[in-house]
Protein backbone atom coordinates (compact mmCIF):
# COMPACT_ATOMS: atom_id res chain seq x y z
CA UNK A 1 0.00 0.00 0.00
CA UNK A 2 2.87 2.19 1.01
CA UNK A 3 4.95 1.48 -2.19
CA UNK A 4 1.48 2.52 -3.85
CA UNK A 5 0.78 5.91 -2.48
CA UNK A 6 4.75 6.71 -2.78
CA UNK A 7 4.38 5.90 -6.84
CA UNK A 8 0.86 7.93 -6.92
CA UNK A 9 2.16 11.30 -5.40
CA UNK A 10 4.83 11.85 -7.97
CA UNK A 11 2.47 11.05 -10.69
CA UNK A 12 -0.47 13.76 -9.53
CA UNK A 13 2.71 16.16 -9.19
CA UNK A 14 3.21 15.97 -12.77
CA UNK A 15 0.28 16.07 -13.92
CA UNK A 16 -0.54 19.38 -11.70
CA UNK A 17 2.63 20.69 -12.91
CA UNK A 18 1.24 20.29 -16.63
CA UNK A 19 -2.29 21.45 -16.39
CA UNK A 20 -1.19 25.35 -16.75
CA UNK A 21 0.07 24.25 -20.51
CA UNK A 22 -2.91 22.43 -21.15
CA UNK A 23 -5.30 25.06 -20.72
CA UNK A 24 -2.90 27.09 -23.05
CA UNK A 25 -3.17 24.83 -25.93
CA UNK A 26 -4.73 25.86 -29.28
CA UNK A 27 -8.20 24.60 -30.73
CA UNK A 28 -7.43 22.26 -33.47
CA UNK A 29 -10.31 22.36 -35.94
CA UNK A 30 -10.83 18.66 -37.74
CA UNK A 31 -13.20 17.39 -40.14
CA UNK A 32 -16.32 17.74 -40.08
CA UNK A 33 -18.65 15.27 -41.71
CA UNK A 34 -22.31 14.35 -41.09
CA UNK A 35 -23.44 18.03 -40.77
CA UNK A 36 -26.71 19.19 -41.59
CA UNK A 37 -28.12 22.84 -42.66
CA UNK A 38 -31.56 22.77 -41.76
CA UNK A 39 -33.90 23.59 -45.11
CA UNK A 40 -33.05 22.84 -48.41
CA UNK A 41 -29.49 22.28 -48.47
CA UNK A 42 -28.15 19.03 -48.00
CA UNK A 43 -25.26 17.40 -46.44
CA UNK A 44 -22.26 19.21 -46.10
CA UNK A 45 -18.78 17.77 -47.27
CA UNK A 46 -15.99 19.39 -45.80
CA UNK A 47 -12.53 19.35 -44.20
CA UNK A 48 -11.36 22.41 -42.22
CA UNK A 49 -7.32 21.86 -42.01
CA UNK A 50 -7.51 25.37 -40.27
CA UNK A 51 -5.90 25.42 -36.94
CA UNK A 52 -7.70 28.63 -34.74
CA UNK A 53 -5.70 29.21 -31.65
CA UNK A 54 -8.82 29.49 -28.50
CA UNK A 55 -10.13 32.86 -28.81
CA UNK A 56 -8.82 35.20 -26.58
CA UNK A 57 -11.28 37.49 -24.26
CA UNK A 58 -13.07 39.24 -26.50
CA UNK A 59 -13.96 42.09 -23.74
CA UNK A 60 -10.18 42.67 -23.63
CA UNK A 61 -9.68 43.23 -27.28
CA UNK A 62 -12.93 45.76 -27.31
CA UNK A 63 -11.07 47.25 -24.69
CA UNK A 64 -7.91 47.69 -26.32
CA UNK A 65 -9.60 48.58 -29.68
CA UNK A 66 -12.33 51.05 -28.70
CA UNK A 67 -11.51 52.07 -24.83
CA UNK A 68 -14.40 51.03 -23.50
CA UNK A 69 -14.34 49.66 -20.05
CA UNK A 70 -16.15 46.25 -19.70
CA UNK A 71 -16.11 43.46 -17.26
CA UNK A 72 -13.93 40.47 -17.91
CA UNK A 73 -15.34 37.28 -19.31
CA UNK A 74 -16.19 34.51 -16.95
CA UNK A 75 -13.75 31.81 -17.63
CA UNK A 76 -16.42 28.96 -17.34
CA UNK A 77 -18.21 30.70 -19.83
CA UNK A 78 -15.27 30.89 -22.46
CA UNK A 79 -15.22 27.42 -22.00
CA UNK A 80 -18.04 25.97 -22.97
CA UNK A 81 -18.10 28.41 -26.33
CA UNK A 82 -17.35 26.25 -29.59
CA UNK A 83 -13.97 28.16 -31.40
CA UNK A 84 -14.71 29.79 -34.38
CA UNK A 85 -14.50 27.69 -37.67
CA UNK A 86 -15.25 27.33 -41.27
CA UNK A 87 -16.40 25.05 -43.61
CA UNK A 88 -17.08 24.52 -47.33
CA UNK A 89 -20.33 23.26 -48.60
CA UNK A 90 -20.68 21.52 -51.93
CA UNK A 91 -22.44 24.71 -53.48
CA UNK A 92 -21.58 28.44 -52.23
CA UNK A 93 -23.97 30.32 -50.37
CA UNK A 94 -24.92 33.92 -50.28
CA UNK A 95 -25.53 35.19 -46.65
CA UNK A 96 -29.39 35.52 -47.26
CA UNK A 97 -30.39 32.01 -48.47
CA UNK A 98 -28.42 30.36 -45.65
CA UNK A 99 -30.13 32.95 -42.90
CA UNK A 100 -33.40 32.05 -44.50
CA UNK A 101 -32.42 28.38 -44.38
CA UNK A 102 -31.62 28.62 -40.82
CA UNK A 103 -34.04 31.03 -39.34
CA UNK A 104 -37.21 30.07 -40.89
CA UNK A 105 -37.84 33.75 -41.85
CA UNK A 106 -39.61 34.32 -45.32
CA UNK A 107 -37.86 37.78 -46.08
CA UNK A 108 -36.17 37.78 -49.59
CA UNK A 109 -34.09 40.12 -51.87
CA UNK A 110 -30.37 41.82 -50.44
CA UNK A 111 -29.80 41.38 -46.82
CA UNK A 112 -30.00 45.16 -46.74
CA UNK A 113 -33.79 45.76 -47.40
CA UNK A 114 -34.57 42.25 -44.91
CA UNK A 115 -34.67 45.13 -41.97
CA UNK A 116 -38.14 47.17 -43.89
CA UNK A 117 -39.54 43.97 -45.34
CA UNK A 118 -40.00 41.88 -41.68
CA UNK A 119 -41.73 45.09 -40.43
CA UNK A 120 -45.46 43.59 -39.55
CA UNK A 121 -44.50 40.19 -40.55
CA UNK A 122 -41.64 39.59 -37.52
CA UNK A 123 -40.91 40.87 -34.36
CA UNK A 124 -37.99 43.21 -35.04
CA UNK A 125 -35.44 44.53 -31.87
CA UNK A 126 -32.68 46.67 -31.13
CA UNK A 127 -30.51 43.99 -29.12
CA UNK A 128 -30.01 40.48 -30.12
CA UNK A 129 -31.88 37.54 -29.55
CA UNK A 130 -30.46 33.74 -29.95
CA UNK A 131 -32.03 32.52 -33.20
CA UNK A 132 -32.49 35.75 -34.49
CA UNK A 133 -31.11 37.22 -37.42
CA UNK A 134 -28.65 40.39 -37.20
CA UNK A 135 -29.13 42.63 -40.07
CA UNK A 136 -26.18 44.35 -41.25
CA UNK A 137 -27.09 47.61 -43.08
CA UNK A 138 -25.97 48.40 -46.89
CA UNK A 139 -22.75 50.51 -47.08
CA UNK A 140 -20.45 51.11 -49.48
CA UNK A 141 -18.30 48.57 -47.95
CA UNK A 142 -21.24 46.17 -47.79
CA UNK A 143 -23.59 46.64 -50.97
CA UNK A 144 -25.78 44.42 -50.58
CA UNK A 145 -25.69 44.21 -46.96
CA UNK A 146 -25.64 41.15 -44.30
CA UNK A 147 -27.10 38.46 -42.07
CA UNK A 148 -26.40 36.47 -40.15
CA UNK A 149 -27.67 34.23 -37.30
CA UNK A 150 -27.08 35.02 -33.57
CA UNK A 151 -26.25 31.59 -31.56
CA UNK A 152 -25.04 32.45 -28.51
CA UNK A 153 -25.57 35.25 -26.14
CA UNK A 154 -22.45 35.61 -24.46
CA UNK A 155 -22.66 39.28 -22.74
CA UNK A 156 -24.58 42.24 -23.11
CA UNK A 157 -21.77 43.31 -25.51
CA UNK A 158 -20.96 39.95 -27.24
CA UNK A 159 -22.59 37.27 -29.30
CA UNK A 160 -21.51 34.63 -31.37
CA UNK A 161 -23.07 34.09 -35.08
CA UNK A 162 -23.31 31.36 -37.86
CA UNK A 163 -22.81 33.17 -41.43
CA UNK A 164 -22.33 32.65 -45.35
CA UNK A 165 -20.17 34.16 -47.73
CA UNK A 166 -18.82 36.74 -45.19
CA UNK A 167 -15.50 36.04 -46.43
CA UNK A 168 -16.97 36.15 -50.12
CA UNK A 169 -15.95 32.66 -50.96
CA UNK A 170 -19.60 31.07 -50.49
CA UNK A 171 -18.40 29.60 -47.14
CA UNK A 172 -19.80 29.19 -43.62
CA UNK A 173 -18.28 31.03 -40.59
CA UNK A 174 -19.84 29.06 -37.30
CA UNK A 175 -19.50 30.47 -33.92
CA UNK A 176 -17.92 33.83 -35.40
CA UNK A 177 -17.70 36.21 -32.27
CA UNK A 178 -18.97 39.53 -32.41
CA UNK A 179 -18.68 42.77 -31.19
CA UNK A 180 -21.07 45.53 -30.12
CA UNK A 181 -18.82 48.80 -29.76
CA UNK A 182 -21.22 51.53 -30.31
CA UNK A 183 -20.66 53.90 -27.39
CA UNK A 184 -24.53 53.61 -25.78
CA UNK A 185 -24.47 49.74 -25.88
CA UNK A 186 -27.27 49.73 -28.35
CA UNK A 187 -25.78 47.04 -31.21
CA UNK A 188 -25.76 49.90 -33.38
CA UNK A 189 -22.04 49.13 -34.33
CA UNK A 190 -20.02 45.92 -34.14
CA UNK A 191 -17.09 44.52 -34.94
CA UNK A 192 -16.65 41.15 -36.10
CA UNK A 193 -13.91 37.92 -35.92
CA UNK A 194 -11.57 37.85 -38.81
CA UNK A 195 -10.41 34.16 -39.33
CA UNK A 196 -7.18 34.82 -41.59
CA UNK A 197 -5.90 37.34 -38.44
CA UNK A 198 -7.37 35.10 -35.69
CA UNK A 199 -8.41 38.66 -34.50
CA UNK A 200 -11.43 41.06 -34.22
CA UNK A 201 -11.14 42.61 -37.60
CA UNK A 202 -10.85 46.89 -37.69
CA UNK A 203 -13.96 47.80 -39.59
CA UNK A 204 -16.94 48.70 -37.60
CA UNK A 205 -19.73 47.88 -39.29
CA UNK A 206 -23.16 49.76 -39.05
CA UNK A 207 -26.30 47.21 -37.46
CA UNK A 208 -29.82 47.99 -38.70
CA UNK A 209 -31.10 45.51 -35.98
CA UNK A 210 -31.86 41.71 -35.10
CA UNK A 211 -35.25 40.19 -36.90
CA UNK A 212 -36.87 37.01 -34.83
CA UNK A 213 -39.57 34.50 -35.98
CA UNK A 214 -40.56 34.19 -32.41
CA UNK A 215 -43.71 36.45 -32.80
CA UNK A 216 -45.18 36.40 -36.01
CA UNK A 217 -47.82 38.42 -36.92
CA UNK A 218 -50.95 36.33 -37.55
CA UNK A 219 -54.58 36.59 -39.08
CA UNK A 220 -57.04 35.98 -35.80
CA UNK A 221 -58.59 33.06 -36.22
CA UNK A 222 -62.67 32.94 -36.64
Amino acid sequence: MFTTLRMTLPLVAMLAAFSPLAAKASVNVGPVSGSWIPGTFHQIDSTMPETFAAAPSAIDRLVHLSQIEMPALSPATTTQLPAPSIVTPLKKLFCVEYARARSGLAVFGDAKYWWARAKNLYTRMARPAEEAVMVFSGTKRLKHGHVAVVTHIVSSREIRVDQANWQNKGEIDLATPVLDVSAKNDWSRVRVWDMRSNGFGAHVYAISGFITKGLVKQARAD
